[in-house]
């Protein structure tokens, strides 16, 4: 159907739900009644290639080459009946749409197996005997792999499911390299895509093209679809966006880029697509257009028109995931790591509880920059409207909230209003482990369909915590995964290494903190990565302040983001690399916590300073945290049956309530003075999560005390009351 503006997602992002880009931009236009289409070119040339047509097409190509190939390749090709009459079913499989087959392809039988198959002996120690499901598409996984190590070696080397030629992307300061590639003639891959646009813009025919560009991965492709457009449709004008030029492309100078977009924008895209259909129509001026680069009189100019303003959280839509095939995309479990096969593994609508980030200190982090520095969170009441509306839309329940950093707050207020509106979700996000997360939230965001968090441990050192400005502590972080753990809610690390001034001493007491963690079973799932200088991060801007030294304070012309530096203080870093990997595939399958540490690096490391049970002894510590009167008290369970018993003791007789509570999965008696069950009973009612107004302690204090009973405290904080947290009595 034709429309104004054409939205594309280039290949490729992932393979089992949309990057969400296009979706948040089209929900906007829908707010200003201008008609818009997206696509997502990299499941359409991911599905065209991974079809029986597209293998029998893929193999007659290779079998018309004289190239030299690799005794895997030989083998693959040897195999290409197996891989042409399999190919279908399991693709069918990874949709969901077939699922019975995983018991065959669990016998290791009906998929033909190459060389990425060698790392598959362990699958009984990953999946254990229940997962047949999660077996089954990591070995679909695999099997797709071995196709894409073909078509890698045989018809373009550039491809990777969501890293296409991303090594002509990532940190190129230079347009050269990438600039020739594109004077080529198209590759296997490139003429797949191209067929696949042709069709979409003769169906289309837009004004303007929007192409999205949110990883390197997508940065080649994204060109291609620029350059075929602009030859094709010349009078069609092309914008790029998204993440990628947002941190890479901020100083762009070189105008040849502009042989392939005439515009590209920066940060929040909603007012400058919009100003720029203005400008196509000629219904504004050159200099009204925001945040774009554009070619004047052969020069890269950049205009941002600040007296337009950005539009608040409230006013940009719904995201809008319409025209997308979500019932086509692949569940892949490409590593076994909890948290990763969240990402890879069902589709996600993805939806944001704010705008940038609440706290904006981290000093690794490109704070200076609007999408993490403008921080405007989204009323948990219009989060809760987006949420249902995104369920009648694409009739999936999953959410990823990708937050820079969740906020508590909103948290708890999104969680109370799930659980109010009765909405059946299963959702995660990324947080801070900072000391609000109580137990008490953690519970109520599970009962709301939390699943699991991640968040920045970073470098498991407070001297380096501290340098970060991540404003949280090791121990900190162990109570707060241990309030998370104990509610059900599955906790991810994202883990550094190489952070300047770091000494091979906190990198070995760091991975010892990690291990701790783990084998005290606070943390199911983490990743390390090495740390990255970028141009827009308080480290890059300011090196001397960190003990690092730029290689070179010279600019490119085209992406600058990545900076080359020298730490003179700090590790070899490099060198604990694969160990620090090794150890942690180990530690999250609940394995080697007793191997010294020495033995995971094929280099001398010194021994950890770290006490062996200092994650216990925070752990066994007792916590005390003062609550504060102002907490709201909030009851999810059901309401209790209440009666009265007479008790007697030496002649004595007394009346007490006892209180019958029923969960899902037990049922708890408690029994306390008559007067005061039967107020507890009547308070619950009023406490009862459903219910608009909300008391604080200090109100229900006040209330015990009206009511003529004593001794509050001693009646809240003491056995049996205290112990109905596990049912739904929450302080938050």
């Amino acid at each position: 159907m034709p429309a104004t503006v054409f939205l594309i997602t280039p290949p490729f992002t992932q393979l089992n739900t949309p990057y969400p880009a296009t979706a948040y931009l089209k929900g906007f236009l829908n707010t200003k009644n201008i008609t818009s289409f997206q696509a997502d070119l990299g499941i359409e040339v991911t599905l065209a290639l991974f079809s029986k047509q597209g293998l029998l097409q893929l193999f007659s190509e290779i079998n018309n080459t004289s190239k030299e190939l690799s005794e895997n390749a030989k083998r693959i090709i040897a195999l290409q009946d197996d891989y042409v009459n399999t190919i279908d079913a399991a693709i069918l499989f990874l949709q969901g749409k077939n699922p019975t087959l995983a018991h065959l392809i669990c016998k290791r039988t009906f998929l033909p197996e190459a060389s990425r198959f060698a790392q598959t002996d362990d699958l009984a120690w990953a999946f254990g005997s229940m997962g047949v499901q999660d077996k089954a598409k990591h070995l679909a996984t695999m099997y797709l792999e071995d196709i894409s190590d073909l078509i890698m070696e045989c018809v373009d080397p550039h491809f990777g499911f969501s890293r296409y030629a991303e090594r002509l992307g990532r940190s190129a300061n230079s347009f050269d390299e990438l600039y020739a590639a594109l004077q080529k003639g198209y590759t296997y891959i490139d003429q797949i895509l191209i067929n696949i646009l042709h069709e979409r813009m003769a169906i289309v025919q837009p004004e303007l093209v929007a192409i999205s560009v949110p990883f390197p991965g997508n940065l080649y492709s994204s060109f291609r679809c620029a350059q075929w457009v602009r030859k094709n449709y010349p009078t069609v004008k092309v914008v790029m966006g998204g993440g990628f030029p947002n941190t890479e492309l901020r100083s762009l100078s070189d105008a040849r880029v502009f042989e392939f977009f005439d515009f590209i924008t920066l940060d929040d895209g909603e007012a400058p697509v919009e100003n720029l259909l203005q400008y196509i129509r000629g219904q504004i001026r050159l200099e009204e257009l925001k945040r774009t680069f554009i070619l004047v009189d052969g020069q890269v100019a950049y205009i941002n028109n600040k007296a337009y303003a950005d539009y608040k959280q409230g006013q940009v839509g719904t995201p809008d995931y319409s025209d997308f095939p979500l019932d086509k995309y692949i569940s892949a479990i490409e590593v076994v790591n909890p948290m990763h096969s969240l990402w890879s593994d069902g589709r996600w609508n993805k939806l944001t509880m704010a705008h940038g980030c609440y706290w904006g200190k981290c000093t690794f982090c490109d704070i200076s920059l609007d999408y993490i520095k403008l921080y405007e969170p989204v009323a948990a009441q219009l989060l809760c409207d987006r949420i249902e509306e995104i369920i009648r839309q694409t009739g999936q329940t999953g959410f990823h909230f990708v937050d820079e950093a969740a906020p508590p707050a909103l948290m708890r207020a999104l969680a109370l209003e799930i659980i109010r509106r009765k909405i059946t979700i299963s959702w995660w996000t990324n947080i801070r482990f900072e000391k609000s997360f109580t137990r008490d939230l953690c519970l109520l965001l599970r009962a709301s369909g939390c699943i699991a968090v991640s968040g920045g441990l970073e470098v498991a050192s407070d001297r380096l915590l501290e340098l970060i400005q991540k404003g949280i502590t090791v121990a900190q972080v162990a109570r707060v995964n241990k309030h998370f753990t104990e509610a059900g809610i599955m906790v991810h690390a994202y883990l550094m290494y190489g952070f300047p001034t770091q000494t091979e001493q906190e990198t070995i007491d760091s991975l010892e903190m990690v291990r701790q963690m783990f084998q005290a079973g606070i943390l199911q799932s983490a990743f390390w990565h090495q740390f990255a200088m970028t141009a827009h991060s308080p480290v890059g801007m300011y090196p001397e302040k960190f003990g690092v030294r730029k290689e070179s304070d010279a600019v490119g012309t085209f992406a600058n983001n990545d900076i080359v530096h020298t730490d003179p203080t700090g590790a070899d870093h490099d060198t604990f690399t694969l160990g620090l990997k090794k150890s942690l595939l180990n530690y999250m399958h609940g394995a080697c916590f007793d191997y010294p540490l020495q033995r995971w690096f094929e280099v001398k490391v010194p021994k950890t300073k770290v006490a062996p049970d200092y994650i216990a002894t925070i752990l066994n510590e007792e916590e005390y945290t003062a609550i504060k009167p102002t907490a709201k008290v909030v009851w999810l369970g059901h309401q209790p049956l209440v009666e009265t018993i007479i008790k007697s003791k030496k002649g004595s007789q007394w009346e007490v309530a006892a209180l019958t509570f029923q969960a899902k999965r037990e049922t708890i008696n408690i029994k306390v003075d008559k007067t005061q069950g039967i107020w507890l009973a009547e308070m619950l009612q009023k406490l009862s999560v459903e219910h608009l107004r909300t008391y604080t302690l200090q109100e229900l204090k006040e209330n015990y005390e009206a009511a003529g009973l004593e001794d509050f405290e001693l009646f809240w904080d003491n056995k049996p009351v205290n112990s109905l947290y596990k049912f739904g009595l929450l302080i938050l």
